[in-house]
């Protein structure tokens, strides 16, 4: 069964990915490329400029996802190790897909030799997923109560009400994890598992880290795209959130189609090219670039750990050596 099990979440990105790209190929076939060339060309050094700051401000929230799982679990690292393994984890986890598992494996073993338990690696990744999860929930809330029609880009004749009551509902939740977190109440049992409020000063650290990096990441799409049609911030914000969760939902890496799907439904008012084209520099800094860094970084680390290993071997070996030496010369006295 678990031989079986292993091919699943293989098959699932690939299937999606397949069906994505047949969805975007849909979209994209009147467009051609050297249109989206000329919209990439056409985006001025300042909004690369404010891309590149807001592709730093998101990545920096995901390292503070990690130092707000260590400091639940009561463990200090300093933050160059932590910002390194974190980025390090979501760069490969959000190319590669499955992000919770891809990114578990990259933190045991990044973790597990600086001394974290397999159990508290769990602990940390399950808060870090939760502290994404709160920060979507919670700037979801506020698109939808704010800008309710927004679901009228992806739904079309949504009722206007039902969306603000939904962001409401999404507000309430948030508020209702923070209460607990305040007055301590008893952990949230499903069957043996049982789910435990932080303390206030780490919900409240929550509460800013996770919308920090969604902001910073929406804004990296933001400042590519043109001021012509481009209909702000919030609404560019809003359909972010819906086309990553699709994204991550689908298990897809890096949300192959999915963004582009979504977006593209979205922004009807805007010119498709140029909408593929602020996409296309979102990979660039989002996905991309940092990859190529995390594989630089993950070669280093793997290197230095063969040959500390080998060193410690030979170290033995020479131990050894000395020893069965010393007993030899016991013998002949």
């Amino acid at each position: 069964m678990k031989k079986k099990l292993e091919y699943v979440w293989p098959v699932i990105g690939l299937a999606a990915v397949v069906f994505s790209v047949w969805l975007l190929y849909r979209e994209l076939k009147d467009i051609s490329a050297s249109e989206v060339l000329d919209s990439i060309a056409a985006i001025q050094p300042k909004q690369w400029l404010l891309a590149g700051l807001s592709t730093i401000i998101a990545y920096g929230a995901l390292a503070w996802y990690d130092r707000i799982a260590l400091l639940h679990l009561g463990k200090k690292l300093s933050w160059a190790v932590i910002s390194l393994v974190s980025f390090t984890t979501y760069a490969l986890s959000h190319n590669i897909g499955a992000s919770v598992l891809s990114g578990a494996m990259v933190r045991l073993r990044a973790y597990g030799t600086m001394g974290l338990s397999l159990a508290e690696v769990g602990v940390l990744v399950a808060l870090c997923s939760f502290t994404f999860g709160l920060g979507s929930v919670l700037l979801g809330g506020l698109v939808l109560v704010g800008e309710p029609e927004i679901v009228n880009r992806l739904v079309e004749d949504a009722p206007i009400w039902l969306s603000r009551l939904a962001g409401i509902a999404m507000l309430a939740f948030v508020a209702l994890y923070v209460l607990g977190s305040w007055r301590e109440f008893k952990p949230l049992k499903i069957g043996n598992f049982a789910i435990y409020y932080p303390r206030l000063n780490i919900t409240l650290r929550q509460l800013f880290a996770a919308p920090l990096e969604l902001l910073g990441a929406a804004g990296i799409i933001y400042f590519a795209l043109p001021e012509a049609g481009n209909p702000g911030y919030f609404v560019v914000l809003g359909v972010f959130l819906a086309s990553f969760s699709a994204a991550l939902i689908s298990h897809a890496p890096g949300g192959l189609g999915v963004l582009e799907f979504v977006f593209l439904k979205a922004m009807p008012d805007m010119d498709p090219a140029d909408v593929l084209a602020a996409l296309l520099v979102f990979r660039l800094f989002y996905l991309l670039i940092p990859l190529a860094f995390s594989i630089v970084v993950v070669v280093l680390f793997e290197r230095s750990r063969i040959a500390r290993t080998l060193k410690e071997r030979v170290t033995a070996k020479v131990g050894t050596g000395k020893a069965g030496a010393s007993r030899s010369g016991d013998g002949a006295s």
